[in-house]
């Protein structure tokens, strides 16, 4: 008899999602994970004495275009959302605006501070919300070939869908310039774009701004107590059907006989067995602990990219206060701080010439304005996320430049408010290599991959292995942000893994 039914490698969220499934459908599950807690990049610590800090993903949005949460009800478990509103604040840093959940509202304020603003702001939701719900749909199912026609269909009411595709073909910096004449209301939106990777000017891109209108369905939450909230929750809900989960315990070989996963190795010798292996690991990991017969030219030639962002982690003694924006909404929604179009594409060009970015667009969380278990009653915690940071630098190295990017992104704050540096009592630096070393991101990509069309849906991570299982090797399965539908807090990739995993072990159709 074997250890276990299923063996989950790695304990992000999404290879979470899919063990709190297998065990809830009564499997013996084991989840290995090499850190001292579960989470991955969706984890929170409490690294600076009275200041909780997320170590990656902070914001929940894709994974409420889920079932995922009401499914494994992990309510139960103790996760417990704060609503975000605003969603987001935008700002040159000289005049703010915010996108509400509630689409009028938005749409109002923009038209009383840019004329004409607010008709081009609804007309945008109403042309792309259809096109933005068929694509949450498709994130919820396994890949097929054919997901650029359904998502021209998708955006459907009679419209021509040819026309509809080339427009969903073209980058999404141009999609923007088609529909708002202001760049202040353009580039906040072009900037939550660029979240995904790829900048302004790449072909196929449109579809990470067309999505916008799923923030206003399925609105921006926080897990009360840190991101990690989530990954908790779902080691609750694993153990309670059973599941066991091992901390500091990192495999170190996937053990396949006859062309069968058998079970892993831990880098301390120590063997278990199962039915069933799920990596939620890196998909270079993955292959990495593969034997080298196994791994197939197209596991080693994917496309990690050179880096992506930065993140800088703050504990400050005070609050953060913007000199032109509201208080507090301006401490509550992801803050959207982009000077200009050209600082995004200056940013880029400097990633291109394997440079740090010198005057970095931001995103700046302060979620502590919305929960208080985060920070001391007097002080805050202020997480500003940049781009484009590379993990393979033309001169010198992170450990010799990273002080530099950390003051480029300090000052680049500044303009927004100033006097923050002096209120820094703690802080945690997140380059790209920290994120490789740490939390296991090959080359700082937070993505996993390059989120370019070549690699998205049935091309993730390649063709053949799109199914979530890896071929040639019986009963190895595949989740995370390696896996479709990509990165970011969504937990769909664990929840379809787990729907092939239950459908092949157990015969039962999916509940």
């Amino acid at each position: 008899m074997t250890d276990f039914d299923v063996i989950v490698m790695g304990a992000g969220h999404n290879a979470l999602v899919t063990a709190a499934y297998a065990a809830r459908a009564g499997l013996r599950v084991g989840v290995f994970e090499r850190r001292h807690l579960v989470g991955g990049a969706v984890s929170t610590e409490e690294i600076i004495p009275g200041y909780r800090f997320d170590y990656g993903g902070s914001a929940h949005i894709l994974i409420r275009m889920t079932p995922v949460v009401q499914e494994l009800e992990l309510s139960r478990y103790g996760l417990h959302y704060l609503e975000l509103d605003p969603l987001f604040h935008c700002s040159d840093g000289e005049t703010p605006w915010f996108i509400w959940r509630d689409r009028e509202r938005t749409a109002r304020e923009l038209d009383s501070t840019f004329p004409g603003q607010g008709e081009a702001y609804s007309r945008f939701l109403d042309d792309w919300t259809p096109f933005a719900r068929s694509v949450a749909e498709l994130f919820n199912s396994a890949p097929g070939p054919l997901e650029l026609g359904r998502m021209a269909v998708g955006s459907g009411r009679g419209r021509d869908s040819a026309r509809q595709l080339s427009r969903i073909l073209r980058p999404y910096g141009e999609v923007a310039r088609e529909y708002f004449s202001e760049e202040r209301v353009r580039a906040p939106l072009t900037w939550m774009a660029a979240q995904s990777g790829p900048p302004p000017t790449d072909p196929l891109s449109a579809p990470f701004l067309l999505w916008h209108p799923l923030y206003h369905e399925g609105g921006v939450a926080r897990p009360k107590g840190g991101s990690g909230g989530l990954t908790q929750a779902l080691t609750r809900a694993t153990q309670a059907h059973g599941g066991q989960i091992f901390l500091n315990a990192p495999v170190q070989d996937i053990l396949v006989k006859e062309g069968r996963a058998q079970g892993v190795r831990l880098a301390n010798g120590e063997i278990y067995t199962a039915r069933a292996v799920v990596a939620g690991s890196h998909v270079l990991t993955t292959a990495g602990a593969l034997p080298p017969e196994y791994v197939p030219a197209a596991a080693r030639d994917v496309r990690v990219g050179n880096g992506f962002g930065m993140i800088l982690r703050l504990a400050l003694s005070g609050k953060v206060h913007y000199r032109q924006h509201t208080e507090p909404e301006s401490r509550v929604g992801l803050g959207l701080l982009i000077k200009s179009e050209r600082q995004l594409m200056k940013g880029y060009g400097e990633f291109l010439a394997g440079e740090p970015t010198t005057d970095p667009p931001l995103v700046a969380m302060t979620f502590s304005a919305v929960d208080d278990s985060l920070a001391p009653p007097a002080g805050e915690v202020l997480w500003l996320w940049a781009q484009y940071y590379p993990f393979e630098l033309a001169s010198g190295s992170w450990e010799t430049r990273t002080a530099e990017a950390r003051e480029n992104i300090l000052n680049a704050f500044e303009h927004y408010a100033p006097g923050t540096r002096e209120q820094i009592v703690g802080e945690l630096v997140q380059t790209p290599a920290w994120l490789e070393q740490h939390l296991g991101l090959h080359r700082g990509n937070v993505m996993h991959l390059e989120m370019t069309f070549d690699q998205m849906f049935a091309f993730r991570p390649w063709m053949q292995a799109s199914g979530y299982r890896w071929p040639g090797v019986k009963g190895l399965y595949l989740t995370g942000a390696s896996t479709h539908p990509g990165g970011g807090i969504m937990g769909a990739s664990g929840r379809t893994a787990a729907r092939v995993l239950l459908s092949d072990l157990t015969r039962r159709r999916w509940q």
